[in-house]
């Protein structure tokens, strides 16, 4: 591997599939916490603002994706190697991602969640700048899901002061 974008393509599609298992991966951990997410979900008090529990399953899968696709376009531009420091942290966005789901919904940890999920935006947002400046698009695929976890660390927050008695 060079450090210039890799121009093999069963290569390139190998490395694809690989960051669509690592990221879909972090979703499979975070659903496990999250079997009984929704029926938990619905029966917490919640802004008027909530969105409906049906939503996250799509919104998340589309999330997911467009990560994965933002950490091929980074890792072809060189390997992991090359891009060790954004790609790590990408990794660990990761894994904060789907530690959140368990603090929140297996553990009910009201408090620890949210301080999960301030330090996973911090994450997110530090990974965007170093994807942005590998890749453009890559930087540009990281946004939405750093506007999504925005709205749920307001989310998480609001809904732990609502329910202290469930949620610590």
């Amino acid at each position: 591997m060079t450090s210039q974008t890799m121009n093999n393509k069963p290569q390139q599609i190998i490395g694809l599939v690989v960051w669509f298992i690592v990221s879909f991966a972090a979703s499979v951990v975070g659903a496990i916490a999250s079997i009984n997410a929704q029926s938990f979900y619905v029966g917490l008090n919640q802004p008027i603002w909530a969105p409906p529990a049906w939503l996250f399953g799509p919104v998340w899968t589309m999330l997911y994706a467009m990560m994965a696709v933002a950490a091929w376009l980074v890792w072809r531009r060189g390997g992991f190697k090359a891009n060790q420091s954004a790609l790590s942290l990408f990794l660990l966005q990761l894994i904060l991602n789907g530690l959140w789901s368990w603090m929140f919904f297996a553990w009910n940890l009201g408090a620890g969640s949210f301080v999960n999920i301030l330090i996973l935006w911090a994450a997110i947002f530090i990974t965007l700048i170093m994807f942005w400046h590998r890749d453009k698009l890559a930087g540009v695929l990281l946004v939405p899901y750093l506007l999504w976890v925005s709205f749920a660390s307001a989310l998480n927050y609001t809904v732990w002061q609502l329910n202290p008695s469930i949620l610590g």
